[in-house]
């Protein structure tokens, strides 16, 4: 018996994976929570015939609080969308306050839930929540994660295109590791299971490492204004939530990258922090999930010359980004 709940469920994000969380075969029961139309959401999507039973729920009258309640797994795709022009730094702006609200609505109701961040800025939301839970004394980091499956959602996709035939973009992987903005995006392509073409130029690598960091400005740019991504990043959220359900439920081996507080595995951690040459609190590496979440921190492995280049890139704007999080923690009143 799973109960996920979706905070920001009647968003561009929050629609789809409310859908994919609704056909999902272990959630047992599904609360919506957002500051308008989850009534509206919850009744649509309660006519689906799968055993999923789905309630909405509105900010009046203790909403929050009756949605997170009896919580298992949360997941918060909360927030304003990236328009044309708009960094994720534009974002932090508004959607850390509506993050620390709600983070605070979870320390308070879900203490021992397993908590995933969509929210961008990522590499600052999750410092956020963070920082909340250490505040109400309820702080587990195996239980909290930053999702950048997306990243290795696109990754996948952008090899299948490569390699010139998009029916293997389900069964390659390529570990992205770092954070999950721009240059704090490290796809580990040397490590694709499905190797590049041989012969592949140092131009096309470059061109397609950034395809993968900035896909989300090619999704921006098309739709014109009209959004960002949040069909794919609904089923990225929903592929790593239903891996995290189903380690919970005791499948073993199960390891997919994620935003992690290093101190999660602190052997792991540790040989990581060594690996990229910085303490840092928080990064994105492959993470063995297990009953009590993070169960191992895997490290990177053999990564090319160039790829070390890119992640030496990514430390200290993943720094900062975290440092923006937890400042931004210390400086509110909660």
């Amino acid at each position: 018996m799973v109960k996920a709940v979706v905070l920001g469920a009647a968003g561009g994000i929050g629609q789809p994976l409310s859908l994919l969380l609704k056909i999902n075969p272990l959630v047992k029961e599904l609360s919506l929570y957002d500051i308008v139309n989850t009534p509206g959401v919850a009744a649509d999507l309660s006519h689906i015939s799968t055993p999923a039973k789905v309630v909405g729920y509105l900010p009046p009258d203790d909403g929050l609080k009756k949605a997170l309640t009896g919580a298992d797994i949360v997941i918060i795709p909360a927030g304003v969308p990236r328009k044309p022009g708009m960094t994720r730094d534009d974002l932090f702006k508004i959607n850390a306050g509506i993050v620390r609200d709600l983070a605070k609505g979870i320390a308070e109701t879900a203490p021992n839930a397993f908590v995933l961040v969509i929210s961008n800025p990522v590499n600052s939301t999750v410092p956020i929540v963070a920082e909340v839970f250490k505040k109400q004394g309820v702080y587990d980091p195996k239980r909290l994660f930053g999702v950048t499956t997306l990243d290795v959602v696109r990754a996948s996709t952008f090899v299948s295109e490569v390699l010139g035939d998009l029916s293997l973009a389900p069964k390659i992987t390529v570990p992205v590791v770092g954070g999950h903005s721009g240059v704090t995006i490290v796809p580990l392509l040397s490590q694709s299971s499905h190797p590049l073409p041989s012969g592949f130029s140092r131009e096309n690598l470059d061109k397609l490492i950034n395809r993968i960091q900035f896909g989300g400005d090619e999704v921006v740019k098309a739709k014109d204004g009209a959004g960002s991504a949040t069909l794919s990043m609904a089923y990225a959220g929903n592929e790593f939530a239903n891996k995290v359900i189903r380690a919970v439920k005791g499948e073993k081996g199960i390891v997919a990258p994620a935003f992690v507080s290093l101190a999660a595995d602190k052997q792991g951690g540790d040989a990581l922090k060594k690996e990229i040459g910085r303490d840092l609190d928080f990064f994105s590496a492959p993470v063995e999930l297990g009953p009590e979440g993070v169960a191992k921190i895997h490290n990177l492995g053999k990564i090319s010359d160039h790829e070390a280049e890119l992640i030496k890139a990514a430390v200290p704007e993943l720094a900062t980004n975290i440092e923006k999080g937890v400042s931004f923690i210390e400086s509110s009143k909660l």
